[in-house]
């Protein structure tokens, strides 16, 4: 390759699943013209790759599965150099696209025993199995941020938990299930993004620690991924002042950053992965079209995810770069590109007539989670409790945001029958209701289907909502499976007031179900919060 076809394969512009064909062909004309690395797979322009204020309405699309794999066969047929294809799916493909496999979001995982840390293993290698047959080389996953801050608007629910060798050790875990399958993985976002309260789409956060209180927290998982020998790791749009001489700059574009600490503090001479260049913390910095690019390159970066200025970029890096530099970036993209088995001329595409996952390992797996994940946060002898209500017919169950026919509450019939009610929307009018409806019932089982996994509003969760529930907790001995984020528990007031609560993180069926039997056979509750909640 001449200099500025190496420069090429540095750019990993982002595609869409659902896009024209009009944008469709000018990707196929920057992959013959410019020679560009690798894509990153997105499900639509509405999504949440680019539609940060959450304007556009997402048009979904059943064969969303098919058509990724008709682009993926499409772009690499046009490819002189071999695509290394990149997703996001931090909880398996459904995280972009419909119909296909989901697994549990991390926080979920991070309420798992270490003795059963295999199971995080295995989410790592079913992910990894699920890319594979859609023809995607490299998830850019997991998380190795420390979510240390309930007011994260962005990580959250995304991270492991707040325990640095806990966060270290399952991020390990997912990425070994992924290379056992031949698929590449990436720690997120360096130096750690769990410490801050701002979303790096909408803005920059700062993060105020010292490098003595990163390394001895913050940077844990990275330096055990270091020790590893991690594929990849994503610099992360944030501004650390003690990194950069005093200077909010953010990490992605800061030599100090990526050459000083990482590369020659911390050791590390894998790929460097920029955060997507189109987010609002580093894409309006600059005028000049390829100036964004040229910049995250020169500060370290190896790969530059969605670069919005591909042929520019090329000629400003082009122009400035020296040539052992872009060598030394190129090495590390093709020893990945080696690694993927896509270098070989034996790429292997994908089968167009093959539309079925396993869905039923993956379910099995999902049951096998759900059974030591599911946290007991408040125990008050509930089964017991709600047995002997049911005996002198004072239990009544009440559903909030999913109907009367939840898996939940179909699963604790008919050991458990009880008069079932529920809100899905509405206002006080609904509530009123419920309160006549309660009269002659003093134990109430409640179901919280938490809506939105993201703090934003309280969850998603109804002032009305939170408002009854307070006044509920009261007046009645309440039991409260929560079937969501454990930080919706903060939102959620008098909480002391209940008798018995149960964290049970995800509403899949598998999970509702295991929940339904805990409760019937008063089976112990294996996991435990994997962040410490204020208001319990």
């Amino acid at each position: 390759m001449t200099l500025e076809q190496k420069i090429g394969q540095f750019f990993f512009p982002a595609v869409f699943i659902n896009d024209t064909e009009e944008n469709i062909q000018a990707t196929e004309r920057l992959i013959k013209y410019h020679n560009i690395g690798g894509l990153t797979f997105f499900h639509s322009r509405a999504s949440a790759a680019t539609n940060y204020e959450t304007k556009k309405k997402i048009v979904l699309n059943d064969d969303s599965y098919q058509r990724l794999k008709e682009l993926i066969i499409r772009y690499q047929k046009c490819a002189t150099t071999p695509l290394l294809m990149s997703i996001d799916a931090e909880w398996g493909l459904a995280m972009r696209v419909e119909k296909t496999p989901q697994y549990p979001y991390a926080i979920t995982l991070g309420a798992l025993p270490d003795s059963e840390k295999h199971l995080v293993y295995e989410v790592g290698k079913q992910i990894g199995l699920d890319l594979k047959s859609v023809g995607i080389h490299y998830n850019l996953a997991p998380l190795a941020d420390i979510n240390n801050n309930p007011n994260n608007p962005v990580i959250g629910y995304r991270s492991f938990g707040q325990n640095k060798e806990k966060v270290a050790d399952f991020a390990l875990e997912y990425l070994k299930g992924m290379n056992d399958v031949g698929i590449l993985g990436c720690l997120k976002h360096f130096p750690g993004h769990g410490n801050t309260n701002v979303d790096s789409h909408l803005g920059l956060p700062v993060l105020k620690e010292t490098l003595e209180e990163l390394l001895a927290n913050e940077l844990v998982p990275f330096i055990k991924g270091i020790e590893n020998n991690v594929d990849s790791i994503m610099i992360g749009h944030l501004a650390v002042p003690a990194l950069n001489e005093g200077k909010n700059t953010s990490a992605t574009l800061s030599k100090l950053v990526i050459e000083t600490l990482l590369r020659k503090q911390l050791g590390y001479d894998g790929l460097v992965i920029s955060d997507a260049l189109n987010m609002h913390s580093v894409s309006k910095l600059y005028d000049k079209k390829g100036q964004l690019e040229w910049e995250a390159f020169n500060a370290g970066n190896d790969v530059l995810c969605f670069a919005e200025n591909v042929p520019e970029g090329i000629q400003e890096i082009l122009k400035n770069a020296n040539p052992e530099r872009i060598e030394a970036s190129f090495q590390r993209i093709w020893k990945c590109k080696q690694k993927a088995g896509i270098t070989n001329g034996k790429l292997n595409l994908p089968n167009l007539s093959d539309r079925d996952f396993d869905f039923e390992t993956t379910s099995k797996l999902n049951t096998k989670i759900a059974q030591n994940c599911i946290t007991k946060v408040k125990d008050n002898q509930n089964t017991i409790a709600i047995f002997d209500a049911k005996k002198r017919a004072k239990l009544a169950k009440i559903s909030i945001y999913k109907n009367t026919e939840n898996s939940f509450f179909k699963s604790l019939s008919p050991a458990l029958t009880s008069p079932e009610f529920c809100f899905e929307t509405g206002g006080d009018l609904i509530f009123n209701e419920l309160d006549r409806a309660l009269v002659d019932f003093d134990t109430i089982l409640i179901a919280l289907f938490v809506t939105k996994a993201k703090p934003m509003n309280n969850f998603d969760i109804e002032d009305a909502i939170l408002k009854y529930l307070e006044r509920l907790f009261v007046s009645k001995k309440c039991f409260l499976y929560v079937f969501g984020n454990p930080y919706a528990l903060q939102v959620i007031p008098n909480l002391s007031a209940t008798a018995g609560i149960v964290q049970v993180y995800q509403n899949f069926k598998e999970f509702q179900e295991t929940a339904a039997h805990q409760l019937l056979e008063n089976m112990k509750c294996k996991g435990a919060l994997p962040v410490h909640i204020t208001t319990i």
